[in-house]
């Protein structure tokens, strides 16, 4: 092979990777805006009987490491009276995760912190909980018992 060819095939190779990268980059984000919805499903489903439900809303993240910066997502939002929790977007990519949403909770005066929410963490392609202050986004299943636990401050 010439020096030309291997230089002309560098160069397809380099300028074919940026748009596999933002195709994938796309795929993620839709896969976050699918996992979303599927989230507020299954929350709706474990509120059944309850009274209460998943409210949405549009919310922009920026994540420095997505082409465009910028995209929107929606939010999921519990209420009772004035306290609320909040499932809000964070990031799409972080240390080995991929779809970060922070759950919070807001008394009317202060919001704290109830933990993480990661869509695939390392191999693991489910939504998984991380407490505050953990160091690994391992976590543990986001399943029932774990949504129970977080909503339960909406209750004085």
């Amino acid at each position: 092979m010439s020096v030309k060819s291997r230089f002309l095939e560098k160069l397809q190779t380099r300028q074919s990777a940026p748009a596999s990268s933002v195709s994938k980059t796309q795929a993620d984000i839709a896969e976050f805006r699918l996992r979303m919805a599927q989230l507020q499903e299954q929350m709706d489903a474990w509120l059944e009987g309850t009274g209460l439900n998943v409210e949405t809303a549009s919310t922009s993240v920026t994540d420095l490491l997505v082409e465009g910066r910028v995209f929107d997502i929606a939010s999921l939002v519990l209420r009772i009276d004035d306290r609320s929790v909040k499932f809000v977007p964070a990031f799409l990519y972080g240390q080995g995760v991929t779809g970060c949403v922070e759950a919070t909770f807001h008394d009317g005066r202060y919001t704290t912190s109830l933990g993480r929410l990661f869509m695939r963490s390392g191999t693991v392609n489910h939504w998984t909980f991380t407490p505050p202050g953990a160091l690994s986004p391992s976590g543990q299943d986001f399943d029932e018992s774990t949504f129970f636990g977080l909503i339960l401050t909406l209750l004085p």
